[in-house]
């Protein structure tokens, strides 16, 4: 049974409130006072009864609205990710087709230098090496990874650690015990 009400702050939007259909003997048997189940009651109280049913439907927007944030948070972080991925895919595509009179090994720092016809070119001599003596500006030094990717010089310490901690898990994983459900254990400490 539906029934239609004004809201008291809001007199000219009306609200609809579904009420429990009434029966004064449900299953046949008469559990409350027909009078009290059936009258209308006051008009107050079917009101109160719409603004609580409009303060859940703001509640349930709400709630839907914050949720949408949250993942429009996550589009923009992973669409931050994407972009990084591409500019490093891109810069170690171009360090790959520079020019290398030497065979590149994983591991090993590599300088790049670049001459006044616009060639670069990789050598293994850093300008520290070179002192005053250096032949061509000096570009940058990379460590070519072992994914065959390249990490500035300045980078190389934090990708190392983070490459050992992931190592580390990798070698622990083979003694971690089958898991058999959720383990919260821990995380209350």
């Amino acid at each position: 049974m539906d029934r239609t009400v004004s809201l008291p702050n809001q007199p000219d939007k009306t609200t609809t409130v579904t009420l429990v259909e009434s029966s004064s003997a449900p299953g046949g048997l008469e559990l409350v006072s027909a009078y009290q189940t059936n009258r209308a009651g006051d008009p107050l109280d079917l009101v109160a009864l719409a603004s609580q049913v409009q303060k859940g439907d703001d509640f349930i927007k709400a709630n839907a609205c914050n949720k949408l944030t949250v993942i429009a948070d996550q589009i923009r972080y992973l669409q931050e990710q994407a972009r990084k991925v591409l500019q490093d895919a891109k810069r170690d595509a171009d360090l790959h087709h520079a020019a290398c009179n030497i065979v590149k090994k994983a591991g090993n720092i590599y300088y790049l230098y670049q001459r006044p016809s616009g060639q670069k070119y990789f050598s293994i001599i850093s300008p520290k090496e070179w002192g005053p003596s250096c032949p061509h500006p000096f570009i940058n030094a990379f460590k070519l990874q072992h994914d065959m990717s390249w990490t500035p010089l300045e980078q190389v310490e934090k990708r190392d650690a983070e490459l050992a901690i992931m190592d580390k898990l990798v070698s622990q994983q083979a003694s971690l015990p089958p898991v058999t459900g959720p383990n919260f254990n821990g995380l209350s400490d």
